[in-house]
């Protein structure tokens, strides 16, 4: 058995919750406190998150422009982007844990992400 289980299907599913999380839940946690970037980075990044799955060629995309494997990779590069955030902006405390926690969990996805079949969603 492959430990790469998530789908394109499970991922899609899995793009707007987080969106709509990353978008939302910097207000109900009160990240912010170290940094105000802090608070919108991730608001800016939850907005881009939900543009970039509205476009991508999945069965939750609305206009199917962009490939799922680009969807994928700006994902990876979001995630990294994400680990490296506290030490690069100074972000500290629950800012720091924010960036870090939702950047490993990125990163984990993209890692148990399927390769493709062939098969379009």
């Amino acid at each position: 058995m492959s430990l790469r289980f998530v789908t394109r299907s499970i991922h899609a599913y899995l793009d707007y919750p987080v969106a709509l999380a990353l978008m939302g839940l910097p207000f109900l946690l009160g990240v912010g406190q170290s940094s105000p970037l802090a608070l919108w980075l991730s608001v800016v990044t939850g907005l881009a998150a939900l543009v970039l799955t509205v476009l991508t060629d999945h069965h939750l995309g609305v206009w199917r422009l962009l490939p799922y494997k680009f969807h994928l990779a700006v994902d990876l590069l979001v995630g990294l982007a994400f680990l490296f955030a506290p030490g690069l902006f100074g972000f500290t405390g629950l800012d720091a844990l924010f960036y870090w926690v939702n950047g490993a969990a990125v990163v984990a996805v993209i890692s148990l992400s399927a390769p493709e079949q062939g098969v379009t969603a």
